[in-house]
């Protein structure tokens, strides 16, 4: 069979699956959830083996240990797995919502009603629980989804898939629903973003910037997503030095690995001689580099490896963080719009007046206030999980949930009105 054949027949099952959708009510597709958490339980030697096998080809083909970290299941992450997919089954039904509602002079009622997106494709790299998340989100929206995971969790994201299957057969569901791209060739992908427009509706990228980039540029069907995940934590002169130790450390080193990691601090002058040891001392302590202007440079006694143009617009996904000193929240706001990828920026500050004013300025899909960034998570919103985060400025924006994977059509009711 040609590639061109392979991923047709994907798209005509997956057409095929979304028109049994008015068959499917609420109950069934939580009843469809409720059996794929179960089937999580009872199979996670077999899910654990097969990511054995992923975890083993990685090290041998020398991907870093951050990237080993996002791949690696344990029973306490597939436990996690399953809490995530308990919440989304709690959520109410997204579907058949009205919106808002109003009567017209001309006799006209109209009303705002959710429906599906219909098919969305998914291409994804490393971390096997986006199989699940993505699965169990699209399905209790009513979407089809086709899944690309990336070549290093392979049979991770096949033993998911195949799990998340058998959930719907166990529950006469179409079973293409959920559909897998069951190989790792890429010009698969180049097919699913440059063919299959009349067969997808929306694409949602999940990875590094490379992935992300080839996505924007050969896509044919529309895009949420974002590039870059460079996070800045901005240390305000009314910052307390307590919490800006806590959350400094816990926005860059919790996980390194993630698009919500701190990648940029930014020191307000005032505070520089105060707070740089402190705060960077911690980090360094535990392994993390740090890049530094000449201004930090005169204030911190640790190591301070000279920060050039390029530092500044890094995501680092390591334990590795620039430091920029600045004059006021005006200039670190200015820095975050010039070099950010709009995805999350957190201020530290007593001042509710120059907290307010950052989270006005900066053109973050997430700002914070007093907040670590590793928090940019849809499950720490309360969606349940996320299929991504997005930077757009139209929506969809920030993490991308339950109530973000709707769209919402326009219902129109008279008694026989027409128009003169």
């Amino acid at each position: 069979m040609t590639k061109n054949l392979y991923m047709k027949k994907i798209g005509d099952r997956a057409k095929i699956a979304a028109s049994h959708l008015s068959n499917i009510n609420i109950n069934k597709r939580n009843a469809v959830l409720k059996q794929f958490s179960q089937y999580l339980k009872t199979n996670s030697r077999s899910i654990l083996n097969s990511n054995k096998k992923d975890i083993s080809n990685a090290k041998s083909k020398k991907i870093k240990d951050s990237m080993i970290n996002r791949l690696k299941l344990d029973n306490k992450k597939i436990s996690q797995i399953r809490n995530s997919i308990e919440e989304i089954i709690k959520f109410k039904d997204p579907l058949g919502k009205t919106l808002s509602s109003w009567n017209r002079p001309n006799g006209l009622v109209i009303k705002r009603v959710t429906i599906p997106i219909g098919t969305i494709g998914v291409i994804y790299e490393s971390r096997p629980n986006v199989t699940s998340d993505v699965s169990a989100l699209c399905f209790k929206t009513g979407n089809v989804v086709i899944l690309r995971g990336g070549s290093e969790a392979f049979h991770s994201n096949r033993t998911l898939a195949k799990l998340f299957r058998k959930a719907l057969k166990k529950n006469k569901v179409n079973e293409n629903f959920i559909q897998f791209i069951d190989s790792k060739q890429r010009r698969l992908v180049d097919i699913m973003l440059s063919k299959m427009k009349k067969y997808i509706d929306v694409i949602i990228p999940r990875g590094g910037k490379n992935l992300v980039k080839k996505v924007l540029e050969l896509s044919k069907v529309p895009i949420i997503g974002h590039l870059e995940g460079l996070c800045h934590t901005y240390i305000d002169k009314d910052a307390e030095l307590k919490m800006a130790k806590e959350i400094v450390y816990n926005a860059k080193l919790r996980n390194t690995s993630i698009c919500g990691a701190t990648e940029t601090i930014l020191i307000h002058k005032n505070i520089v001689k105060k707070f740089s040891n402190p705060i960077l001392q911690a980090l360094e302590n535990n392994g993390c580099k740090i890049i530094g202007d000449k201004i930090l440079k005169s204030y911190y006694k640790g190591q301070v490896y000279p920060a050039k143009e390029k530092d500044w617009s890094t995501e680092y996904l390591a334990s590795i963080v620039s430091v920029k000193v600045v004059k006021n929240s005006e200039e670190a706001i200015k820095h975050i719009n010039k070099y950010g990828t709009m995805h999350t920026d957190s201020i530290i500050t007593k001042n509710k007046k120059t907290a307010k004013y950052f989270l006005k300025n900066v053109k973050s899909s997430i700002a914070m206030h007093n907040t670590s960034t590793q928090f940019a998570d849809g499950g720490e919103f309360g969606f349940g999980g996320e299929v991504g985060i997005s930077t757009n400025t139209l929506p969809p924006r920030g993490p991308v949930g339950l109530n973000q994977l709707i769209s919402y059509k326009y219902e129109i009711t008279s008694n026989g009105k027409i128009r003169n």
